[in-house]
């Protein structure tokens, strides 16, 4: 559900202003367009949190990739580490997730 909420406010910022959340080396790899970088990370965070709510065992490690992906753009970002740290938990509960979903 958390990915859901996440990805949506992407587009209404209602949570919080997530473009800050995007280093400055990823904004200047987009060219300046990190705002139509992050709604396509929000619509990405919504197919995956209904994704692991049909298919948990597959999109849970989906998620984790994300995760790790949204780790390595926090470390490049002075001031966000703490942020790095909890995504990190979130990661592994991810992968426990995957490990312990039933084969289907």
């Amino acid at each position: 559900m958390a990915p859901i909420l996440a990805g949506l406010d992407k587009f209404f910022h209602v949570l919080v202003d997530w473009d800050k959340y995007l280093s400055p080396i990823a904004n200047n790899v987009f060219a300046g367009h990190g705002h139509q970088f992050m709604l396509v990370v929000g619509i990405i965070e919504i197919i995956a949190g209904i994704g692991v709510f049909v298919k948990p065992r597959v999109f849970a490690y989906i998620v984790a990739a994300w995760l790790l992906l949204i780790i390595i753009n926090l470390l490049t970002s002075p001031g966000y580490y703490d942020v790095a740290l909890r995504d990190l938990g979130l990661m592994l509960g991810a992968l426990a997730l995957a490990r312990l979903s039933p084969r289907s």
